[in-house]
């Protein structure tokens, strides 16, 4: 049988069920990444599941959201993340070495290799022929804990790609014509697998910036083969001894299967205020700018740094353009000190930051109200940048830097300028100092996690009632992303060790009286949402932040995976509507009425709730796994419970199913 990359990665690692779509399969996972606006759920959590050491392979820290100080909160969360990391065995990069990432690929990623990371974009290491797949940070910490990953086996979506690109067109261009053609829901349910003879034409970081963002079409995973451009990469970062080849069968297919041309494609551009709202440059050309930010997982490499400095070169940003640099790692900043560019962009008037995420999350870097920023960033969800009324356009590095240069959004391509290609090393900088290896185990056991005031153990909760009545505290449109529900940026992420704090501020950009009646409410409530509800972020606070105020289930027509499985995980149900039609008969005061919800959960997919007198169909799709972890109340107590039959019965603690299969290496 020929096989893809995708089916190569997922059959070596395969514990339980089939690989077909729609069905639920575990994986066991060789790596984690976590980072420290949800790697502190993940300590905490390993805390109350009561861990020794990690069991996976690697396992990394890092602290690259968080990093304004301007008080004790995000600072004690660092002591904390350093603290846990060496009290379970997890390497741990300090605070201003850099975007997890690219540091991940650069020092700790590997061709057939899994890793999942308590961030959406952990998607990115697809690049390097890893099944990387973001999740919510409870799947990360059961994998640390020697679990595997529940996942619904996805459609192998091949993209083939053609052609070269342009000048003046580069690898973001390419992930932006995905999300033209499919909008933020295109990948639901969908691996994303590039192929191609055009696949030599894009290095390991030009397929880095295109796997990131394949979060944004929702998909599951991004994979690229592991070919001369990982070899490259891996040789180039000092790494050359842990490539592999892998590579699709002769003769691999794919369940969907879609081509683009990058020989003609345009420079293109996100307007406000969605990921998917795409259009060409040129059609939105002229529209005044008044800050270019360049930097993030989305762009991370040194080349799209220095094409900026390139195109830069010798002359200023427009009158009243902020050009702000985000470089995405000390070692990119060291290339790019090496190479000349930081010179130039001081001398265009660019803004250099230290190495993280920070615009991208709304960590500093918000723009002024009614005013345009190009950002080479994943993202521009309504208030992400830290500014509620905020315009946030996505583009490649060329487009934002044309917009620093003129003032105006600018097709880069009517410079008067040749494209530049600046002249990259062969050998990448290499900085090791701050990353902390982990602990030796005998040592580890000695170490006390530094806990400051604003850190609080994680709740508990309580299980889902057979009978329940829930009033309809809030009803939302389509497309409601984590940002909404629990909004980033400096005012409130400092709050991500405290859930009982960060819950006053759920919901508030849509209706900031929500946290409160929901808090006035004893008995329980319930949220009623539209298609790919809780899109974006894989931030579990969305969903354990609600839950503290009492949500117990959430229906809606439909949701996106990772905030669908994290309300699972904390015993919030899922249901949808039968037929999304019926939407339009629950709005926000009206009771939802469950009568024998148990039975009609373990009887079937198929729930009735009654609103006053009327009968609405629901549908769930929980695995037996995943419903009875709800009517536990989550995973946390499900595994709790099942440790203590376990001991009862004397035998090992483990969710893993008895048909538990030892992996193999994937083949080339």
């Amino acid at each position: 049988m020929s096989l893809n990359v995708a089916q190569k990665l997922i059959h070596s690692h395969l514990i339980s069920g089939t690989p077909e779509p729609g069905h639920e399969i575990g994986l066991s996972i060789d790596q984690t990444l976590t980072q420290d606006a949800t790697g502190t759920m993940v300590m905490l959590e390993l805390e109350s599941l009561g861990l020794g050491r990690i069991k996976t392979e690697l396992s990394v820290q890092y602290v690259d959201h968080n990093l304004l100080q301007t008080d004790e909160k995000n600072t004690e969360d660092h002591l904390f993340l350093q603290s846990a990391a060496e009290r379970y065995g997890l390497w741990f990069s300090k605070a201003g070495n850099g975007v997890s990432h690219p540091v991940h690929q650069a020092h700790f990623g590997r061709p057939g290799a899994t890793m999942i990371g308590s961030d959406s974009h952990t998607c990115a290491a697809g690049a390097l022929g890893m099944l990387a797949i973001g999740a919510g940070g409870l799947e990360i910490a059961m994998a640390m804990a020697g679990d595997p990953l529940y996942v619904e086996m996805p459609q192998i979506w091949g993209v083939e790609l053609t052609g070269e690109l342009p000048d003046w067109v580069s690898a973001k261009d390419v992930i932006l014509e995905l999300l033209r053609r499919h909008d933020v829901k295109g990948g639901v349910g969908k691996i994303i697998e590039y192929h191609g003879e055009g696949l030599a034409h894009l290095t390991a970081m030009d397929r880095h910036v295109i796997a990131n963002m394949g979060a944004e079409l929702g998909a599951t995973t991004t994979v690229f083969p592991a070919d001369d451009a990982a070899h490259d990469y891996l040789k180039a970062v000092g790494r050359e001894d842990d490539f592999t080849e892998l590579l699709a069968d002769e003769g691999a297919t794919y369940d969907v299967e879609e081509r683009i041309d990058m020989s003609s494609l345009e420079p293109l551009i996100a307007k406000p205020s969605s990921p998917g709202n795409v259009v060409t440059v040129r059609e939105v050309a002229d529209e005044e700018v008044h800050q270019v930010v360049v930097g993030s997982s989305a762009n991370p490499g040194l080349r799209d740094f220095a094409v900026v400095a390139e195109i830069m070169r010798g002359s200023q940003t427009a009158s009243g353009v902020s050009l702000d640099i985000n470089p995405t790692s000390r070692e990119i900043l060291q290339d790019l000190t090496r190479g000349g560019w930081i010179l130039e962009l001081i001398r265009s008037g660019a803004r250099i930051h230290q190495s993280g995420c920070l615009g991208c999350i709304g960590m500093g870097q918000a723009p002024a109200v009614g005013r345009n920023s190009l950002r080479t960033m994943p993202r521009n969800f309504p208030g992400r940048s830290g500014t509620d009324e905020d315009s946030v356009w996505l583009c490649s590095p060329e487009t934002a830097a044309a917009a620093a240069l003129t003032g105006r959004i600018t097709d880069p391509r009517d410079l008067d300028m040749s494209y530049p290609s600046p002249e990259l090393p062969e050998k990448y900088s290499i900085n090791t100092e701050m990353l902390s290896p982990p602990v030796e185990e005998s040592k580890a056991r000695e170490v006390e996690l530094v806990k400051g005031t604003n850190i609080k153990s994680l709740p508990t909760f309580d299980p889902l009632p057979e009978d329940i009545e829930l009033p309809v505290l809030l009803s939302v449109g389509d497309n409601v992303s984590t940002d909404e529900i629990m909004p980033a940026g400096s005012r409130v992420l400092p709050y991500r060790s405290n859930i009982p704090k960060i819950a006053e501020f759920v919901y508030i950009q849509i209706d900031d009286t929500y946290p409160t009646r929901a808090a006035k409410n004893d008995g329980g409530h319930a949220i009623v949402g539209g298609d790919n509800y809780g899109q974006g972020s894989s931030r579990e606070h969305a969903v354990i932040a609600p839950r503290h105020l009492g949500l117990r289930v959430v229906v809606a027509k439909s949701f996106a995976r990772i905030h669908w499985q994290n309300l699972a995980n904390f015993g919030v149900l899922p249901l949808e509507f039968a037929d999304p039609a019926d939407a339009e008969q629950i709005s926000q005061g009206d009771v939802l009425s469950f009568s024998g919800l148990h039975q009609a959960l373990r009887s079937g997919n198929s729930v009735t709730v009654r609103v006053g007198d009327e009968p609405i169909e629901l549908r769930h799709r929980l695995s037996q796994r995943q419903m009875e972890m709800v009517l536990a109340g989550g995973r946390i107590p499900y595994r709790a419970a099942q440790s203590e039959e376990a001991d009862n019965a004397g035998t090992q603690d483990s969710d893993v199913p008895p048909e538990k299969v030892k992996p193999t290496q994937p083949e080339g």
